[in-house]
């Protein structure tokens, strides 16, 4: 039986007017994310994680000595702390930890690799304030959940400790936009196609080569890389991009849980206050995670 939920959603979703203009997609994705609210409950603060701007939120039982770096998604070109604050909250709630959700620089000011250097600053943030490698997890959605497993190729080159966990939603892994969903699934995903896929892409790139393994993980070696939840939606055009990811860290002996959810779209957590599926997948987000950081 079909979710009610989903499908009003999308039908929501695919009747917005979208803008071409990138200072207005901007602004009307943090609208977006402004008007969900924060549980009442949840603690903002405001930091500089090595000049990267960025902030805490905490809930009642969070611990202080785990963290989650959270990489909020919109194509590495849209997307802010204030289009995923409600998301980043709720993710650190179900986990058990204080969420570290950061601004990285975004293209095309800032173009690739600005957004791993930031991560990684990030990171070294968060191990300089005591933190043990093992007690971080580092998540995201969409480009951020593909800049989840790159911002973890580019630590584990840095000569860093690994962290304990990667938690990717609906990953953007492959900047060439081949799979086969992207045509299958084109009717079903209201919210992304190849043509922005591309777009974004190249002013991401900006000339790099897009099989960076940094910007497409899938073509790194993934081996020694923490465990992994990979989430993704039936419905959406990245499928195939979660299942490339899944494989790809499979054959490295990355171990790896992939979670297909019936009739989800993109990052269907985004919606959680309206989306039940969407609350229920950041608890079991949240409980890969408690499990990898209890070691």
């Amino acid at each position: 039986m079909a979710d009610p939920e989903i499908t009003a959603l999308r039908a929501l979703i695919a009747s917005r007017p979208r803008s071409t203009e990138l200072t207005q997609r901007r602004k009307d994705i943090d609208e977006r994310g402004r008007n969900f609210g924060l549980a009442t409950d949840v603690i903002v603060t405001k930091v500089s994680a090595n000049g990267v701007a960025s902030e805490w939120t905490a809930t009642p039982d969070a611990a202080s000595d785990k963290a989650i770096l959270y990489l909020h998604g919109g194509g590495y070109v849209i997307g802010s702390l204030d289009s995923h604050r409600h998301l980043a909250a709720e993710a650190g709630r179900a986990a058990g930890t204080r969420t570290l959700a950061i601004d990285y620089r975004m293209a095309p000011e800032y173009p690739f690799p600005a957004a791993v250097d930031d991560t990684v600053a990030a990171y070294r943030y968060l191990l300089s304030n005591g933190i043990a490698p093992g007690n971080i997890a580092l998540a995201g959605d969409s480009a951020g959940g593909g800049l989840v497993v790159g911002a973890l190729l580019a630590i584990r080159d840095a000569g860093l400790t690994l962290p304990g966990a990667g938690w990717c939603i609906s990953p953007w892994v492959d900047m060439e936009a081949t799979s086969k969903s992207f045509i299958d699934r084109a009717e079903t995903d209201p919210t992304v196609q190849a043509a922005g896929i591309l777009e974004m892409a190249g002013l991401y790139l900006a000339g790099a080569d897009p099989r960076s393994p940094c910007a497409a993980p899938i073509y790194g070696d993934l081996r020694g890389l923490p465990p992994l939840l990979i989430q993704v939606g039936a419905a959406e055009t990245l499928l195939d991009d979660a299942l490339w990811l899944a494989r790809e860290a499979g054959k490295a002996d990355v171990i790896v849980d992939l979670q297909i959810w019936p009739e989800m779209i993109h990052v269907w957590h985004l919606y959680h206050p309206v989306l039940a599926a969407g609350r229920r997948a950041i608890v079991s987000g949240g409980s890969f995670v408690r499990s990898c950081l209890k070691g």
